[in-house]
């Protein structure tokens, strides 16, 4: 572990800070890019990590982020309903420039812009989920009912 966090681990604990949030960041040797990857990494299931996919609205361009459990895929079209068009997955340019941060490595908060976020129910189970913190080799800890709070995301099925 890292004594001292990357520039964008430490812009990601900022966003927490001024959330209201203590939450610990961890920044591994190894990448936890993948789901599978960080379940590894922090010895959890894969279905606790909390992955953030973001989309782009085919008509207005617009971004959407989708926050799910690690092990499910997510229905496009559920989402798309959800949002009321099309939806295609954004390209690494579109995710940094709208988040501030690379693919692998998006954390749920501390966007460039405002970000609608959908939230997989799925991850309502568990008592603690992992997320990306800013890099491809940054996670933190925190509960579903914390990630909702400081996220306003809206929690539907979209697997």
């Amino acid at each position: 572990m890292a004594e001292e966090l990357s520039r964008s681990a430490k812009k990601f604990r900022e966003a927490l800070n001024a959330l209201g949030g203590a939450f610990g960041i961890v920044e591994l040797p190894d990448s936890t890019r993948t789901a599978a990857d960080a379940a590894k990494a922090v010895g959890c299931t894969v279905d606790q990590i909390a992955k953030s996919i973001v989309f782009r609205t085919v008509g207005e361009k617009k971004p959407v982020m989708v926050i799910a459990s690690g092990a499910h895929r997510i229905d496009e079209k559920k989402v798309a309903a959800l949002v009321g068009d099309e939806i295609e997955k954004a390209d690494p340019d579109y995710v940094r420039e709208k988040t501030g941060f690379s693919i692998g490595g998006v954390p749920p908060v501390g966007h460039s812009v405002p970000i609608p976020i959908i939230i997989d129910e799925e991850l309502l189970r568990h008592a603690e989920i992992w997320a990306a913190a800013g890099n491809p080799h940054s996670v933190f800890k925190i509960s579903a009912d914390d990630l909702v709070r400081i996220t306003n995301g809206d929690v539907r099925s979209i697997a």
